[in-house]
């Protein structure tokens, strides 16, 4: 075992996702089982003598892009069962950090009725991760933990190394998620860490990539994980690991280029984005949504939906699948 109990790393359950009304099957999948909001690197840095969030590196507002995030999947009526934060939550490890954060995702969790899943990062501190995050007494074992949502198993793995920014998963973490999946959750399992198993083109990433991966894709190899959740890269990507889809989302506070010249590791302060991840029986989406407002220039509103879903299949394909004249369309 890993020094924490199944459910420590996670928070306990809130009111429950909000409830949509049902709606008319239109096309050949049902609707999700489950929907999870998938962000990472916060980086938050201590509040200033006057209370105010700390510019990191004197330029990024990591405070206005989280408000921004919870203010969009709030304002968007989603009914999301759970936030995964996978990891660098604080960019320092500092307490103040932690709970500034915290307060602001909380609060906008309990409005939703979503659970709250915080992992892990190499920016994270183990202990304040524990006491301010999680509430619980802090002590320096890796964060692991295991929470179920409504039938979808989410594992989060701390993958951190302390001191250090690349990633390990030591053998007692192995042994600790062997024995997790040995039985299968009844929709299957996400496993969520910070640095995700993927080639990064980025030559320094590199240097800080998770290491000993073998060791990792022999214990998920034909488990019920069926996605792996990670950060840490900065910009969004994904990939394949031992034939699981691994989904990267990018950071909420600035993003890296991955179209930089070639040697150059760039940040930027704009292209922040967060992912929604609908779990269907058969299959995992990932959607990357950009952060901020932006003009619309077309919308059919639910209105025409309602509309849509009145007619039958034949006539829906007319009315909205078939090529018009472009002065009607």
């Amino acid at each position: 075992m890993t020094g924490t109990t199944p459910t420590e790393g996670l928070n306990t359950a809130l009111s429950g996702p909000a409830q949509q009304s049902p709606t008319v099957q239109m096309g050949q999948y049902p609707s999700a089982s489950h929907l999870i909001a998938h962000l990472s690197d916060t980086h938050f840095l201590g509040a200033a003598a006057d209370g105010s969030g700390r510019l990191l590196y004197g330029a990024v507002d990591t405070d206005s892009t989280v408000h921004r995030a919870m203010d969009q999947l709030e304002a968007s009526g989603l009914a999301i069962d759970a936030l995964v934060f996978t990891g660098d939550i604080a960019d320092r490890g500092e307490p103040d950090a932690y709970r500034r954060v915290r307060d602001i995702v909380e609060a906008s969790a309990e409005r939703m009725g979503a659970r709250l899943i915080w992992v892990m990062g190499n920016h994270d501190e183990r202990a304040a991760f524990r006491t301010e995050l999680l509430r619980v007494d802090g002590h320096d074992a890796p964060v692991d933990g295991v929470i179920d949502v409504n039938g979808l198993r989410v594992i989060s793995l701390d993958t951190s190394v302390p001191g250090y920014h690349h990633g390990e998963v030591s053998a007692e973490q192995l042994a600790w998620l062997r024995e997790v999946l040995s039985q299968p959750s009844e929709h299957g399992s996400l496993l969520a860490l910070h640095h995700p198993p993927v080639p990064t083109a980025l030559p320094l990433m590199t240097i800080l990539e998770l290491r000993e991966q073998q060791a990792l894709g022999e214990v998920l190899l034909g488990s019920d994980v069926r996605a792996i959740l990670g950060g840490h890269l900065h910009y969004a990507t994904t990939g394949l690991f031992a034939g699981i889809p691994v989904s990267v989302a990018a950071a909420t506070c600035y993003t890296i280029d991955a179209a930089a010249p070639p040697r150059q590791l760039t940040g930027l302060g704009g292209g922040q984005s967060i992912n929604l991840v609908h779990v269907y029986a058969d299959q995992v989406v990932h959607s990357n949504v950009p952060l901020g407002s932006f003009d619309v220039v077309t919308r059919f509103d639910p209105a025409y939906l309602d509309r849509m879903e009145a007619l039958s299949p034949a006539d829906r394909l007319a009315a909205f699948s078939r090529h018009t004249a472009p002065a009607a369309r």
